[in-house]
């Protein structure tokens, strides 16, 4: 089992939905992504906070074994969002980004992160992604996120990440946005011509797809839940699932990659039942594995 290295946001969220309204609780991409992914592995958080963070947040990590020599405490206020979404829960408005110490952030991993063999680019910009490849000494496995922003003002910069990485996961709507084809498969294979990694396009509460650079496409339903409280950080819960998963297991064979899609659909589920991390901090691995065992069977098709 390997630990693996997160890089990504903290933050202080302000979230409505139609079943409800939370005020700056805690949020960000690399919360989600170690949250999940601690169920499986030790995780090395790389981020920046404020003098406003509460030192109760701290303990939960370390509790949580997640390490933190890589979160840098910074004078000033943590890093904010606000956003609304729609009736269907798909679409989703940001009101207000408040970058504060964000600013500053320079992504310089402690010297132990360096040897790591598993590492997470969250969504960040991909000038940070990319500074934090040129300090990683041999890493196995490397994962990237982005977002609309980044595809928007620095597709030249993403598109050299892009070329260093094994896994690279974005939205539906994202993956369109990039090629400017509404066709998933199209844009899949247009995507795919953009370096060497396996291409997985999360499809909200569709599920996911996988397209490997070679093998055949592997999707999966989203797990059928009767109350979606909070989408946020379902994507970053996806992929904490999916590479902790990977980073316990010894082979990364096609078989692996797609059980490992699994376990992150499976974590993600359970994010959406809550605002913020309420539940994924109780969550165990025994949650899962039953919830698992349910998918199995939901999805297992009988003999033709």
């Amino acid at each position: 089992m390997s630990s693996i290295v997160v890089i990504g946001t903290v933050a202080f969220d302000s979230v409505k939905t139609p079943q409800g309204e939370v005020s700056e609780v805690l949020g960000g991409s690399a919360t989600f992504f170690s949250m999940a992914a601690r169920l499986f592995t030790e995780v090395q958080l790389v981020a920046i906070v404020g003098k406003d963070f509460p030192e109760q947040y701290l303990k939960m990590f370390e509790e949580a074994r997640i390490d933190l020599k890589g979160l840098v405490i910074s004078e000033g206020r943590t890093f904010r969002w606000t956003g609304e979404y729609e009736e269907n829960l798909n679409v989703r408005h940001t009101i207000e980004t408040q970058l504060n110490v964000l600013e500053e952030f320079r992504a310089e991993l402690p010297k132990e992160y360096r040897k790591a063999k598993y590492v997470f680019l969250a969504n960040i910009n991909p000038d940070l992604q990319y500074k934090v490849l040129d300090q990683l000494e041999s890493p196995d496995l490397i994962c990237c996120d982005t977002m609309n922003l980044w595809i928007i003002n620095q597709r030249k910069d993403l598109e050299k990440v892009l070329q260093r990485v094994d896994f690279f996961i974005i939205s539906e709507e994202e993956a369109q946005m990039l090629t400017k084809e509404q066709n998933i498969i199209r844009a899949a294979r247009q995507i795919l011509k953009m370096g060497n990694f396996s291409l997985i396009i999360k499809r909200g509460g569709y599920g996911a797809i996988l397209f490997p650079q070679e093998g055949e496409v592997f999707a999966i339903p989203a797990f059928p839940l009767e109350n979606v409280v909070d989408p946020t950080g379902a994507g970053d819960a996806f992929a904490g699932g999916f590479m902790g998963y990977l980073a316990s297991q010894e082979e990364h064979d096609l078989e692996t990659v797609r059980r490992g899609m699994v376990y992150g659909n499976i974590v993600a589920s359970f994010a959406v039942e809550g605002f913020s991390i309420e539940k994924l901090a109780p969550l165990t691995r025994e949650d899962i594995r039953e919830r698992m065992r349910q998918f199995v069977r939901m999805t297992h098709l009988l003999p033709g």
